[in-house]
């Protein structure tokens, strides 16, 4: 009796014990989430000032700062299609201080693009939300005699290599848009890769190549002054933007989808309480009013999903690109 009388005092110590660490562990998990921030956060874009992602980033990190008070820095790490911005972040401490502008090209395409990058777009991450998704445009200069998709698809296979497309670089969303149309509609258009989409852009509305697949809220002036002529948008849905112009997917090439997307991530391991209270804040400010209105400037509309549809999203879109990019041989050492 009195060996059984040890053995339960000694179990009860330890339970007591046990549920004491528990007890310790939540308040902590509890005080780390009502005290983030405590203080500065760095959001890395990859990316040069003045793009896109930048311009976003930069309108959300002044509205966290605001809700937060604390200050938000703009860390621009251009450099190898985003991969070295990717890295600062991937190798930066979990705790929810150092955030990415993630894109379409660091998390879906570069992994099959690059020869060797030095993170895992899955395994190094934690997603946050996805801000938005931008769509492409199918655009061709006035004298190609094309009014729709089904029109290029029947010159293309009646002039096969001589019809060419620009993009802004190999390996870009309008790269794999033309990629995938080839691949969709069986023809062979040739690739005519830029030092970025401006330079492409002055040589489509030059002549000098047949059609371009560009981004849409640079491409909008163009359209407007019939420098070129608009053919489909490139995701499954409309663009509110340009509500009458059709989707290539309902065009004939059903399931087309290419998109220049971004989302926030942070390092894999960051504490899920942080990774909800900052998906939580970012929605909240992706749908305000002022928020929506600079997204409609770049032909964008906000997203603002939970980080597991974040996640998935993610996945799926690597496999995808992986297919167009090892069809068309594409390579970046």
């Amino acid at each position: 009796m009195i060996r059984v009388t040890r053995f339960n005092a000694m179990s009860n110590r330890n339970a007591s014990a046990a549920i004491a660490a528990l007890f310790i562990f939540a308040a902590s998990h509890a005080g780390a989430q009502a005290s983030y921030p405590a203080k500065a956060i760095r959001y890395v874009v990859p990316f040069p000032a003045g793009g896109p992602l930048d311009i976003v980033a930069r309108a959300i990190g002044q509205d966290l700062n605001k809700a937060w008070s604390q200050p938000v820095i703009i860390d621009n790490r251009p450099g190898a299609g985003g991969n070295i911005g990717a890295e600062v972040v991937a190798r930066s401490p979990a705790d929810g201080y150092t955030i990415l502008m993630g894109a379409v090209s660091t998390h879906a395409i570069n992994p099959t693009l690059y020869s060797k990058i030095a993170y895992d777009p899955i395994k190094d991450f934690a997603p946050i939300t996805l801000i938005t998704s931008v769509p492409n445009v199918l655009v061709v200069h006035p004298s190609v005699p094309v009014k729709t998709v089904k029109d290029l698809i029947a010159l293309a296979k009646s002039k096969p290599g001589q019809l060419n497309f620009a993009s802004g670089s190999t390996g870009s969303a309008g790269h794999l848009a033309g990629e995938l149309f080839n691949s969709m509609a069986g023809v062979q258009m040739t690739h005519i890769p830029y030092k970025g989409a401006a330079p492409a852009v002055i040589d489509l509305i030059a002549g000098q190549v047949s059609l371009m697949f560009d981004n849409l809220a640079s491409a909008l002036p163009n359209i407007k002054a019939s420098r070129v002529r608009a053919v489909a948008v490139t995701t499954l849905k409309r663009s509110p933007l340009v509500p009458d112009l059709p989707t290539i997917s309902e065009s004939g090439l059903r399931g087309f989808d290419v998109s220049t997307w971004f989302g926030i991530f942070a390092p894999a391991g960051t504490p899920p309480e942080v990774v909800i209270k900052l998906n939580a804040e970012v929605v909240r400010i992706l749908h305000t009013s002022e928020m929506r209105e600079r997204l409609a400037t770049l032909g964008a509309e906000p997203v603002g999903n939970k980080p597991e549809e974040f996640a998935a999203f993610v996945k799926s879109e690597i496999p995808k690109y992986a297919k167009v990019i090892k069809a068309s041989g594409a390579k970046v050492d």
